[in-house]
């Protein structure tokens, strides 16, 4: 069972971390005497990594003006285990968002959506579990990216749904840095998309991105 907790305002999940191989089965939480020789652990530095949004939105009263609003969080917190002899080895833990720290150019739309529509003063921790990740391969190159598909859960607010994101993973040196891309639809987690009538309606649509840098721990 995961367990959130609060500090200094950030969120840090501690969460049962799962093998990334071909297929991906939930296990028990890693701790330092679980961890082989050899194996590394990497934490996800906050303020180098990031989480943004991007929906499209009409402006009504502008002639019907097209716009992409863009907002973007640097609060996330998560762990990765590598095994750099047997990469299918590795495991990823849950990665825990801050989504009430989105930031977009308008800070009147970050604080509609932060108390009326996506209700992060209520629900501010975002959580994915990875559950499968394909395309790893048998044998660790230095510096080579490498193209996955990440499968886990993403629960926002209360509502839980099955997610897949086109990633790249790339591990240089200690450094690692994961991205991805996914498209969800906001009624899918119970919220509507933003609409003020005769002035602004935004898409259905969302499209998210990440960017995760990892360091030993």
């Amino acid at each position: 069972m995961m367990r959130g907790v609060w500090v200094t305002g950030v969120a840090i999940v501690l969460a049962a971390a799962v093998p990334v191989g071909t297929r991906m089965a939930a296990a028990g939480a890693v701790t330092t005497a679980q961890v082989p020789a050899g194996v590394q652990r990497f934490v996800i530095v906050p303020g180098e990594s990031s989480v943004t949004y991007r929906v499209n939105e009409t402006f009504i009263n502008e002639g019907n003006r097209l716009n992409t609003a863009v907002g973007v969080t640097t609060v996330v917190r998560g762990e990765i285990v590598v095994d750099r002899a047997r990469p299918a080895a590795s495991r990823i833990g849950t990665i825990a968002i801050d989504i009430s720290q989105f930031r977009s150019d308008s800070a009147r739309r970050d604080n509609a959506i932060r108390e009326r529509w996506l209700e992060s003063s209520r629900f501010p921790l975002a959580e994915f579990s990875p559950t499968q990740i394909e395309g790893l391969p048998p044998a660790y190159q230095e510096g080579r990216e490498i193209p996955v598909q990440i499968t886990g859960n993403l629960k926002i607010r209360t509502v839980t749904r099955p997610t897949t994101f086109e990633s790249q993973i790339r591990l240089e040196g200690s450094t690692l840095v994961v991205t991805g891309r996914t498209t969800i639809r906001m009624t899918d987690f119970g919220f509507d998309p933003p609409s003020i009538l005769g002035i602004l309606r935004a898409e259905n649509e969302a499209r998210l991105e990440f960017r995760f840098v990892a360091r030993p721990q």
